[in-house]
């Protein structure tokens, strides 16, 4: 991906490219270029003046719930009375084993 800084407008939109390069996900750079697409082909009609303003690009991310609490105390205070800088790397380990066996109950 080349480019070159001349005055004046570019010809196109390299956009999607970049965010392609940047790593976005697929389904995000797809809906950018079907959104690139219709803005380019010069549609006029009342479609493409609500999609300049409403551009819902992550609308293909699949909404997840929120993780619901925890609602065993004894994990939350097993964790909190856990002080890791003074911890050996085989203290937290052996930590850690314990509270997934708790967070396994």
């Amino acid at each position: 991906f080349l480019h070159e800084v001349g005055k004046g407008a570019a010809d196109r939109s390299y956009g999607v490219q970049v965010a392609r390069l940047a790593g976005l996900p697929e389904a995000v750079v797809g809906r950018a270029r079907e959104v690139l697409h219709q803005l380019e082909a010069g549609e006029v009609s009342g479609k493409a003046n609500r999609l300049v303003d409403d551009l819902p690009l992550f609308s293909v991310a699949v909404k997840r719930e929120a993780p619901k609490p925890v609602k065993d105390d004894a994990l939350g205070a097993a964790l909190g009375a856990i002080n890791p800088d003074e911890m050996t790397p085989r203290e937290a380990l052996e930590a850690l084993y314990r509270l997934k066996g708790m967070a396994g109950k």
